[in-house]
């Protein structure tokens, strides 16, 4: 791998986004994109029969302080599509560092991830985990699909969030922040 760009110069994106056909490599493009370093969340929510639902995420973003939005994506062959879609409300919990194996809980398919799991049902029955970093309860405002993914907005309705240090990933792998001893958060 070089550091030369690794693109067409001159792409017909309308007919590219169209087939679902592109040049760019997707593994490749998905190690580039590994090397930008993420939070772990939880996104959680209730399921029409009431039963809870989360997977682990890492594409979630802020999208506006005015009004209050966020945002996350979940791949179109997840088995828990439908849930997040039929749902008004969804939770993002942050993670923290000591909960690794919660994230790798979460990552693989299982009947009752929630099993010794604590909670608290959140806005919409959205479960709210024990000892997050952070928690964003949201009304789901809109969908987008985007490729081989859905984009879910939602509203904040509610938030909460402490001092406990965030869980990382960057790589495929997990790790934590380190502050620069020169940074302003070692001078707070």
């Amino acid at each position: 791998m070089t550091d030369a760009p690794n693109h067409p110069t001159t792409p017909d994106t309308a007919n590219e986004l169209a087939s679902g056909h592109s040049p760019i490599d997707p593994r490749d493009f998905r190690n580039a994109l590994g090397t930008y370093a993420t939070g772990v969340t939880i996104i959680t929510a209730a399921g029409t029969d009431g039963k809870p639902y989360g997977i682990t995420c890492n594409s979630f973003a802020s999208v506006s302080l005015n009004p209050p939005l966020v945002l996350w994506s979940l791949v179109l062959y997840s088995s828990s599509l439908s849930v997040f879609q039929n749902a008004t409300h969804f939770a993002v919990n942050v993670l923290g560092v000591s909960q690794q194996a919660l994230a790798n809980k979460f990552a693989k398919s299982s009947d009752d991830k929630f099993a010794g799991v604590n909670w608290r049902p959140g806005l919409g029955n959205a479960p709210i985990l024990a000892d997050s970093v952070a928690n964003f309860q949201c009304r789901a405002a809109n969908r987008y699909y985007g490729g081989d993914h859905v984009i879910f907005l939602g509203v904040v309705e509610a938030y909460s969030y402490g001092r406990k240090e965030p869980l990382l990933f960057a790589r495929g792998g997990y790790g934590r922040f380190v502050a620069d001893s020169g940074s302003a958060a070692d001078k707070s």
